[in-house]
């Protein structure tokens, strides 16, 4: 199949970039189950922008880099922070209903670690459902979404450096090529590689192997976020509860009665997202339950629909007011690494939303920064292909060797790996748990020379494949640093060092040049895509 855009994932961002393109381009949309399994879809938070009259851009990029321990690019800060207000805008005039105020104004919440109620919210707790049904629905006929297709290689002219599309299994096993002028990477980040997360099912890093493995530029893998307050019943963690229920005064609290983020936090309860998690973990490691106490919130069960379904789903009495809460990965802020129109250091290959690193979220993200930056870099991206001209690009058949079938590793069960990232790569880290970790993923052949032929594999092996190569990524980068910053904890570097601020961790494949065996206008193979 061929198009002029390809993306990879059905998210905001995919979304959004979809909508801004014109109808002169044909978008294929890519996505491995169906498209409402994603992270954006299950957004509980909303859309953080300075929209209040006391509020200002400056205020929520100066929020935004104290998050993220000021290892953010604070010119990526403001020009998101910035332009946050216009998204808004121009949803809400487009038909995306938002939450408002008595008086019709768009109403506006607080999080965690903001300093002014900025947050907009659409439908509650339920934000990220409304907005993307609001994308599907009002997507123009030039965009065909395919689902339960998993894309398992990118294709990548070594020569040129130069990403001419990817290679998918559908559900029945049938193999197909999609080619395309340009291929987009927003398949969210890789929540599901730990025991407990917020994170859909599907969000395994499988974008981030896929790019890694084409020999794009990886950064930032050791920043991963565990949100505080997963709803924790009988040892498993079973959904998200908002950010949103503290910013309206709900409290952590433990079962005799002490408020854990007193003298801990300036912020106390609304304090940046590592803080709270790591001090809700401390207090699970010496055997004690955390709750979230709500009884202040005298209209909980319509301020928050959603999660008073989840908890009247998993026997939680709400007339008590205390949710046993435990925290769980989700969000990276690291990722392929990409310029503000998600430019990667492969040509004709992008990568939009969690999938990308751009430096807005720094060493932690602010809350509801996530859908905001989502929607900053499809429409953005989009800006920057309408205006590149329409030209043919070379590629080639290329002389493979054989790929040796006869290496078969046996991957282990996704449970194990999850488990052993928790604990070895989770909330605190420590070199011994690091180099155990390393040396475990290494026993499956997981390094910088290894590449496993995945013509032959089931979507099974290859989504465990790429769940240890991004573990992999995770585990080499948190090794390398040397210190505590933001959701990098650990317990034997525990300060900030000053020497590491702004300092990337990166990892870059380097593929090797194969000689071609035939030159080709690729143009010519797949029809009328590329000009």
């Amino acid at each position: 199949m061929d198009t002029d855009v390809l993306i990879i994932g059905s998210g905001i961002a995919s979304l959004q970039l979809a909508k801004k393109l014109s109808t002169e381009f044909n978008v294929i949309i890519l996505t491995k189950s169906k498209a409402e399994l994603s992270n954006s879809y299950l957004a509980q938070g909303g859309i953080a922008a300075s929209l209040g009259d006391s509020d200002d851009y400056r205020k929520h990029a100066l929020d935004t880099l104290e998050a993220g321990r000021f290892h953010n690019n604070p010119e990526v800060v403001a020009e998101i922070t910035k332009t946050a207000p216009r998204l808004i805008e121009e949803l809400w005039q487009d038909g995306c209903t938002f939450d408002k105020d008595s008086t019709g104004k768009l109403s506006l919440g607080m999080e965690g670690a903001h300093s002014e109620k900025r947050i907009v919210h659409s439908g509650g707790d339920t934000t990220g459902k409304k907005v993307m049904e609001f994308l599907t629905e009002n997507k123009n006929n030039n965009i065909e979404l395919i689902e339960n297709v998993f894309v398992y290689e990118l294709m990548v002219n070594t020569n040129s450096n130069q990403c001419f599309g990817a290679k998918g299994i559908t559900a029945d096993g049938t193999r197909i090529e999609f080619y395309s002028a340009h291929t987009v990477i927003a398949t969210g980040g890789c929540g599901t590689l730990y025991t407990y997360t917020s994170s859909a099912s599907t969000i395994t890093g499988d974008g981030i192997a896929l790019a890694y493995l084409a020999g794009a530029s990886i950064i930032d893998m050791e920043f991963v976020q565990f949100h505080p307050t997963l709803l924790y019943v009988n040892g498993e963690t079973v959904g998200l509860i908002s950010e949103a229920v503290r910013g309206d005064g709900a409290r952590l609290v433990t079962a005799s009665g002490k408020y854990i983020m007193e003298n801990v936090h300036s912020y106390e309860d609304l304090a940046p997202r590592h803080i709270v998690s790591q001090t809700i973990y401390q207090y699970l490691s010496n055997g004690e339950t955390v709750y979230l106490d709500i009884s202040m919130i005298t209209n909980f069960q319509t301020r928050f629909p959603s999660i008073t379904k989840m908890c009247i789903e998993h026997g939680i009495d709400l007339q008590k007011g205390l949710l046993p809460v435990a925290p769980g990965s989700h969000f990276l802020m690291g990722g392929i690494d990409t310029d503000l129109f998600g430019r990667t250091s492969v040509n004709n290959l992008y990568a939009i939303g969690e999938a990308a690193c751009t430096g807005f979220h720094g060493a932690n993200r602010l809350a509801s920064n996530s859908l905001l930056e989502g929607l900053y870099m499809g429409n953005n991206l989009a800006n920057l292909l309408r205006e590149i001209p329409k030209s043919k690009v070379k590629g080639f058949i290329l002389e493979r060797e054989e790929s040796d079938n006869t290496l078969h590793p046996i991957f282990p069960e996704k449970e194990e790996l999850q488990h052993r990232m928790m604990a070895n790569v989770g909330i605190v880290r420590n070199e011994i748990n690091l180099q155990n970790q390393l040396q475990w993923l290494e026993r499956f052949g997981i390094s910088d020379c290894f590449n496993l032929p995945l013509e032959n594999r089931s979507i099974e092996e290859v989504e465990k494949y790429f769940m240890l190569v991004t573990s992999w990524l995770i585990t080499r980068s948190a090794l390398e640093r040397k210190e505590s910053r933001g959701g990098h904890f650990r317990s034997d570097y525990p300060e900030e060092n000053d020497e590491w601020v702004k300092k990337k961790v990166s990892f870059k494949r380097e593929l090797t040049k194969e000689k071609p065996n035939e030159s080709i206008e690729i143009a010519q193979t797949i029809g009328s895509v590329l000009y």
